[in-house]
């Protein structure tokens, strides 16, 4: 039971060209408690998910960290120069100088480089879709949204869908021609071991590949005519000053040779993910000459960061839940808006105290369930010092 009015405001086409359009809905009361309805059913599956992806986060970050902890148990430094038959199947851990001997390049634009990897980064000019809504509830339970869309052209390292647009008519922009990628170089070797791609991928790409003039003539027939020098990259576009919907532009950037440090599998002469009791699959490749604890460290503290990270997610999750759960309470009191206000405020604060009970018992049972004896002496503790106060 809706019914919208438009106001559309146009902008005018350019490098900061943006238009708008406002949508005015009108919801009746019943309305609205039917999707506040139907929000609780919604909220019950948020709610599951919320606490699954708490209980799983806890076991995700023991796994991850009993594996550390048992790779960094086993690894063996060895010797970049020599490949030893008698630590085939076994965690090592290298570090040297990787080479390259050949070149790694990008075959579509002809662009080569000495290096480990190349990276082509591609961002295209495009519509982007914004919304912004403001409400106003009305005496007897109905509510009055005001939402304004508003769309500006933006650079974009993947495609937008405008389909999906509120209005997609006059948003539409094409395919995107030429998509990131990667190259790696072939017969990379760190000392004497092989380095295949799972290694390689995992080098950060941080050194500029300018393209030099003759590339982009030589380049200028073969994509219509529009390629040109800018910044060091390419340009696909009539005028880089003032961009169009479609215009692309391109850089490189290497991952050098140079100080590496691996820890994996001896496999072949090469490395692969290193299987652990605990479950994880161990394949680690940094860019420096770094020792295993320095490694095993880096990665314990990416695990610990994941883990808040996750709790956090999970609990949002859980508030929003019940958030959801305790909206019908709101949308039948906002009869009158005053009294629905205090009754959705006193809704958030209690969806935010059972959001703080179940968001800490569901990591407590986790914790209980994965490292049982870690959780009765957290307990013993707690007890003692709560018997102590």
């Amino acid at each position: 039971m809706s019914d919208g009015n438009f106001d559309i405001n146009e902008g005018v086409p350019g490098a900061d060209a943006a238009d708008a359009f406002t949508e005015t809905t009108q919801t009746s009361w019943l309305a609205r408690i039917w999707e506040s309805i139907k929000g609780v059913l919604f909220g019950l599956l948020l709610l599951v998910v919320g606490i699954v992806l708490l209980f799983w986060n806890e076991g995700r970050a023991v796994q991850t960290y009993r594996s550390l902890a048992e790779g960094k148990g086993l690894v063996v430094s060895v010797d970049p120069a020599r490949v030893d038959p008698a630590n085939e199947g076994k965690l090592v851990h290298v570090s040297g100088e990787a080479k390259a001997p050949g070149r790694v390049s990008d075959g579509e634009f002809g662009v080569t480089t000495e290096g480990l990897a190349l990276e082509r980064k591609a961002q295209m000019y495009q519509w982007k879709e914004q919304s912004q809504t403001e409400t106003r509830k009305k005496l007897g339970g109905g509510e009055e949204s005001v939402t304004t869309y508003t769309y500006t052209q933006v650079w974009s390292d993947r495609r937008i869908d405008s389909a999906s647009f509120k209005r997609p008519a006059g948003h539409a922009h094409p395919a995107m021609r030429y998509p990131g990628k990667e190259f790696y170089a072939k017969d990379a070797k760190l000392g004497a071991f092989r380095l295949d791609i799972p290694v390689l991928s995992q080098l950060s790409a941080t050194r500029d590949v300018p393209l030099d003039a003759n590339l982009v003539n030589s380049l200028r027939g073969r994509l219509g005519g529009q390629a040109q020098a800018h910044d060091g990259g390419l340009y696909i576009g009539a005028n880089p000053g003032q961009p169009r919907v479609g215009d692309l532009r391109i850089t490189f950037a290497a991952a050098p040779e140079g100080p590496t440090s691996v820890i994996g599998r001896q496999a072949a002469g090469g490395f692969a993910p290193y299987q652990t009791h605990a479950g994880d699959r161990l394949l680690m490749a940094e860019t420096g000459l770094k020792t295993s604890d320095q490694m095993f460290k880096e990665a314990a503290d990416e695990n610990r960061i994941l883990t808040w990270i996750l709790r956090l997610v999970g609990a949002i999750l859980v508030f929003v839940a019940f958030a959801l759960m305790l909206k019908p309470l709101e949308v039948v009191a906002d009869v009158v808006p005053l009294i629905g206000d205090i009754v959705g405020f006193g809704a958030g604060i209690a969806a935010a105290l059972l959001t703080a009970i179940i968001a800490p018992l569901v990591v407590a049972v986790a914790w209980f369930w994965y490292r049982p004896l870690v959780s009765l002496v957290l307990i013993a503790v707690g007890l003692a010092v709560a018997y102590a106060v």
